[in-house]
């Protein structure tokens, strides 16, 4: 399977996971602009209009079936954004993609995407017909990291000094989920589209 015709929200208990719109611009430059989003992050903006090239991005990912990222907001407050996940490099032959995600820290330590996390990979393994996830992890990003290890995902390697950033070069941990080791996870969270 491949790209839906149309973009799949998704719900959990207490967040809605849905496209990002361009009234989420305050939102993501908020986000992208904050030194602790960014500090493993990669991508950040200094301006709510440069912000723009982030927004393009989303809808580029997603109309040329390279990517797709949801918006996170809760149940309470769906006009809110507070982060984002998503997919990017998704080789559509293949059936594998890179997962990436942020949130705003007044959400940290909330279990936010220990919650949104299972309803997107069951939507990618189930819906989407990804075969393989991969996430890839600044080894002083130990939230993440372990975010994705209780998710399932088993580190492959290092990545040595394969990312410049901050003027030095920076080790990325890989990690990969492939779809039959996610199948009490997709059975767990049915995900229609």
């Amino acid at each position: 399977m491949s790209k839906p015709a149309s973009f799949p929200q998704l719900e959990t208990e207490r967040f809605i996971l849905r496209r990002i719109v361009p009234a989420d611009q305050p939102a993501i430059f908020a986000g992208l602009s904050d030194a602790a989003v960014t500090a493993y992050y990669g991508i950040s903006y200094d301006t709510l209009e440069s912000t723009q090239a982030q927004m393009d991005w989303y809808e580029l990912v997603w109309k040329t079936h390279i990517g797709i990222w949801w918006g996170i907001a809760e149940r309470e407050h769906p006009e809110q954004l507070i982060g984002t996940c998503g997919l990017h490099e998704w080789e559509q032959e293949d059936h594998c993609a890179e997962i990436g995600f942020w949130l705003t820290p007044a959400f940290w330590r909330r279990g936010v995407m220990a919650e949104v996390l299972p309803a997107i990979l069951a939507c990618c393994f189930r819906n989407l017909g990804l075969h393989r996830i991969q996430a890839l992890v600044e080894p002083d990003n130990a939230a993440s990291w372990r975010l994705v290890e209780r998710h399932g995902f088993r580190l492959e390697g290092i990545l040595r000094e394969c990312e410049y950033k901050n003027g030095k070069y920076q080790d990325l941990r890989c990690y990969s989920l492939l779809a039959h080791e996610a199948q009490e996870l997709i059975a767990r969270f049915p995900v229609p589209i």
